[in-house]
């Protein structure tokens, strides 16, 4: 566990699944967690529910579409104003329609890019000031092992997530004097609400391409982000740490 006392933290998409992992685990270390969600109350709830349970020093809920750059920057002043400060982002809010590139539909394409890049841009952007402004902070944006490798039938889903790393990797170049660090987490396989529904026989495929032999848990993801975003990884920044079982080196 490490210790958040002090800190406070945003996350996105955090309702469920990867999100909500990551959020329980800054809480577990005492932050106060501000929980993104677009639109599933009843999980937003379980997850603030999670989060004061395991030790945050306070858990409030923000609704809003990251897709939506106004709604990035009041829920930011928001957070800063409601919780006294903002000390850590991470960009996990993502979609993904996928499609081989020949059926791909302008509309799918524009809102993957709304979403998973362009919603993280924009919270990066609301971030950088009181982020500055305090001369620290960590952001950490949830990019994918497709981002790096690709996927067929996911070619936009992988261009967003590949355009993550440069925007990681920029922006850290930009708030390293600040000592605001940046960093990314490309997850690989990892069992979820989405890959629970799969046949078995689907997910032993996926299991035999990982060395490890075995789908991810969102606590692995967790635990990366966590340690990223702790004053253990004070001297890292720039870097995308592979949390995928060696499927992809």
């Amino acid at each position: 566990m490490h210790d958040f006392r002090g800190k406070v933290a945003l996350v996105t998409g955090a309702s469920r699944g990867i999100g909500r992992a990551i959020a329980v685990a800054l809480a577990r270390g005492g932050a106060s967690v501000a929980i993104n969600y677009a639109g599933n109350e009843a999980a937003a709830r379980e997850a603030l529910a999670l989060c004061r349970g395991a030790g945050a020093a306070r858990a409030e809920l923000y609704r809003f579409d990251v897709a939506d750059a106004a709604a990035c920057t009041r829920a930011v002043e928001g957070v800063v104003a409601d919780m006294g400060g903002l000390s850590i982002l991470v960009n996990n809010a993502g979609i993904a329609i996928d499609q081989l590139v020949m059926r791909v539909k302008d509309d799918d394409w524009k809102r993957q890019l709304d979403v998973n890049l362009t919603g993280a841009f924009n919270l990066v952007r609301a971030a950088t000031r009181p982020m500055m402004k305090a001369r620290g902070g960590s952001i950490v944006n949830l990019t994918s092992v497709v981002g790096e490798m690709g996927n067929a039938g996911q070619a936009a889903y992988s261009a967003t997530k590949a355009g993550l790393i440069g925007l990681t990797k920029s922006v850290a170049r930009e708030l390293a004097s600040r000592n605001v660090r940046v960093n990314a987490v490309a997850p690989g396989f990892i069992d979820t609400d989405m890959t629970a529904t799969l046949p078995e026989a689907a997910k032993q495929k996926m299991a035999e391409a990982i060395p490890l032999g075995r789908l991810g848990k969102v606590e692995d993801v967790a635990a990366a982000v966590a340690w990223l975003c702790s004053d253990e990884a004070s001297y890292v920044t720039g870097e995308v740490l592979r949390v995928n079982g060696g499927m992809y080196m």
